[in-house]
């Protein structure tokens, strides 16, 4: 153990403790008036009910596969031992941070509204370190987690030489990145079905049908959709960045170890602790962002916009400069086969100007105070249908620059790292540069998730304040706080569909690694490579894709590249479909419960709150079990009949499909919602006017594009490569 190492469970704990200290802060506030307080107590005891339950289901699911891994490596000796363990760990630290940042959530909203009450930078203040909660929380378990390992496996790990103990300690450490993505999947696609079956229900019935305004306590749904935003958008969003940070960070590792192999344990320990010390940085400079935070009374959601920025780009740009000091402390000089310092320092940067670029555009496009939105606003005046199709333009636009920033970031990371020589000799190194500037993206997760999760909690403050009938001064201020959530949350989604990008390269890289490790299980020391004979451990990436033939010419990769693309539709297909079944039961029991229950509409009566809740609870532990098992299963079969020319097909299908897609989704998604905020803000005729309508169509349209099958989709990208990676030995076994 080198002492730099020692920075990463040190930033692990530092982070844990500053989140600890945000929600005791956050957690004394008051949470108003009597009726505020049993408002959040309802959506804390749904979103409570829906975790446990959701939780029955994931477990199941867990030790089914945890028994399956086992029989893997202890019956048939294709896999490493410590796998089903590694692979549980990922999926309960997983879990946990999602856990956590929801719990916090549903504390802080009417605590929002309250301080909101006395000053608009109070209850900013109070949303987004309440958000920082979960951002902290997430980069302290992935770091904990990933610590935790490191010790262990070092400790019980010994191979025929150091190099090749470093390569299966980092490789058997991917693995546990299978069960975070495992977890994530379930959160996201059960959180996402969840919380848009009460919108659709809420907005279809409540706004358009009985005109009664958004979040109003006579709308039966109205508590459901509160407690919708917290399992999906916060749990779902912590559950599913966890994994993406963990990924890009073993990742890197794992090709460190084994781009420089043949250099020597000093020098692949060196690329190892990289990624590790640099997200470890990025922790530190995480919560300096976020105590930049704040912002004046009457701000403007420009004001506010630029407010958020400080932190997020004072966070960003000090991590640049960190990163040039953590190579050339590390010893990057050139010698022995290293890059130079500033080279992979360049690369990181690369990854940080893309996250930046993508977070950028996704605002340009979903945020009203430009004229993408504005101009999806004003074809309201035509009705819904031009609605629909100008929303569905913007966001088949919008997918361009992202997809064209992530091309030039990821040339330029592998150019940076290898002086911008591109052949079969620099491939690994280049490799090694990407997944480098995928960690440079996601080193300060802890702010940028913060400005993610502060979003449902802002959104949560104004249901409050409208179901307590708080004074309208107050629901104005929380509608600002909750358009800029709108936006940040797109943003959000951008920037982990962004980092998902980079992340899934690297792992497709780390399976064809995981391949080589396949190999000395079943005993093959040497291949055949042409003319060559090769030794598997020392093999490079280009002698294992001339062994398994992984061309475009080879029919198992082109059939791979088929199914790949197909599973983002279907996987896209299969989430839309239950949402649109799940809203459909709740709009027939909202309708039941005006028709039937005399005197909700007039505020006599109190609506069936439980009952909706317990809709939704049921028709997403139901809905979100098929396409979560085809996630995994797919993968698996393909290994198994196409062998690994087919598993690469299906990943770089499902990477380049399920990207573009993603960034379709979300942003056409973002753009109707803050369309329909830009209308009630009095434009195009307000609340109530047959433009506003209009708009509430299109956003009850794209609520389960952006909350269920867009962010849903990053998870499916890097779900397949860690199945994959994980199923890699029985893989080579077969073929």
């Amino acid at each position: 153990m080198t002492p730099l190492f020692y920075l990463v469970p040190a930033a692990a704990l530092l982070a844990l403790l500053f989140a600890w200290i945000f929600f005791r802060q956050m957690y004394k506030e008051s949470e108003g008036t009597p009726t505020m307080r049993e408002i959040a107590q309802y959506v804390r005891e749904g979103a409570m009910a829906y975790l446990k339950q959701q939780y029955k289901v994931v477990v199941i699911v867990f030790l089914v596969l945890a028994v399956f891994f086992a029989i893997l490596a202890y019956g048939f000796g294709v896999q490493n031992p410590w796998v089903p363990f590694a692979f549980l760990t990922g999926g309960f630290f997983s879990g946990l941070a999602g856990f956590v940042g929801m719990k916090t959530a549903t504390y802080a909203s009417a605590r929002t509204a309250n301080a909101t009450m006395h000053s608009l930078n109070a209850g900013l203040k109070i949303a987004f370190r309440s958000g920082a909660v979960m951002g902290l929380t997430v980069v302290g378990l992935g770091l904990l987690d990933i610590s935790i390992w490191w010790v262990v496996l070092n400790a019980f790990v010994e191979e025929v030489t150091p190099a090749q103990t470093l390569v299966v300690i980092t490789t058997t450490m991917l693995t546990f990145g299978m069960g975070a993505s495992t977890q994530a999947l379930f959160a996201r696609v059960g959180g996402g079905i969840y919380t848009k079956a009460a919108d659709v229900g809420a907005d279809i019935v409540g706004k358009v049908e009985q005109d009664i305004p958004e979040d109003d306590p006579r709308n039966p749904a109205t508590i459901a959709d509160n407690v919708g935003d917290n399992v999906g958008d916060v749990a779902g969003m912590g559950a599913d960045l966890y994994e993406s940070y963990c990924g890009s960070i073993l990742a890197t590792m794992a090709l460190g170890a084994s781009a420089f192999f043949t250099q020597g344990t000093d020098i692949q320990m060196k690329a190892i602790l990289a990624p590790m010390v640099i997200a470890a940085i990025g922790v530190v400079l995480s919560i300096l962002g976020i105590f930049a935070v704040r912002t004046k009374e009457g701000a403007t959601l420009k004001d506010l916009l630029g407010s958020l920025s400080v932190g997020t780009n004072l966070s960003a740009s000090l991590i640049a400069v960190a990163a040039f000091g953590v190579f050339y402390l590390l010893g990057f000089d050139g010698q022995n086969g290293l890059p130079q310092w500033w080279q992979l320092s360049l690369s990181v940067l690369s990854g940080l100007a893309a996250g930046v670029i993508v977070g950028k555009v996704t605002e340009f496009y979903t945020s009203h105070s430009y004229r993408p939105t504005r101009k999806l606003a004003s074809s309201a005046q035509t009705g819904s249908a031009t609605v629909i199709i100008s929303g569905v333009g913007l966001g088949m636009r919008s997918t361009a620059i992202p997809v064209i920033t992530i091309a030039i970031a990821i040339l330029l990371a592998y150019g940076c790292a290898t002086g911008f020589v591109f052949s079969t000799s620099t491939l690994s190194l280049g490799l090694y540069g990407i997944s480098i500037a995928a960690v440079g993206m996601l080193s300060t997760l802890g702010i940028t998730l913060a400005t993610d999760a502060y979003g449902p909690i802002a959104d949560n403050a104004g249901g409050n304040a409208q179901m307590s009938e708080l004074d309208p001064s107050v629901r104005e201020k929380t509608d600002v706080l909750d358009s800029l959530g709108n936006t940040t949350a797109a943003t959000g989604k951008g920037f982990a569909i962004g980092s998902a990008a980079l992340t899934a390269l690297a792992l497709l890289a780390s399976y064809i690694e995981e391949l080589k490790i396949g190999f000395s299980h079943i005993g093959k020391t040497v291949l055949e490579v042409g003319d060559r004979t090769v030794d598997t451990l020392s093999a490079s990436i280009t002698d294992i894709v001339e062994y398994y033939d992984i061309t475009l010419m080879n029919p198992m990769v082109l059939v791979g590249v088929f199914v790949g693309s197909m599973m983002a539709f279907l996987f896209c297909g299969l989430t839309m479909d239950a949402v649109g079944r799940a809203a459909s039961k709740m709009v027939v029991e909202v309708r039941r419960q005006f028709r039937e229950m005399k005197g909700i509409l007039e505020g006599e009566r109190r609506p069936d709150y439980t009952s909706c809740v317990r809709i939704s609870t049921k028709a997403a532990q139901k809905e979100m079990i098929l396409p979560s098992i085809l996630a995994i299963v797919v993968p698996m079969l393909v290994g198994v009949i196409l062998g690994p020319a087919g598993v690469i097909g299906l990943l770089a299908g499902g990477l380049g499909a399920g990207f573009v897609l993603a960034i379709f989704l979300a942003n056409s998604g973002g753009a109707w919602d803050n369309a329909k905020k830009f209308v009630e803000e009095g434009n195009f005729g307000g609340k109530n006017s047959p433009a506003h309508k209009a708009t509430i169509v299109g956003d009850t349209v794209g609520d389960p594009f952006k909350d269920t099958s867009g962010p849903s989709l990053n998870i499916l990208i890097k779900l397949m490569s860690m199945v994959s990676i994980v199923m890699a030995g029985l893989t080579v076994m077969l073929h």
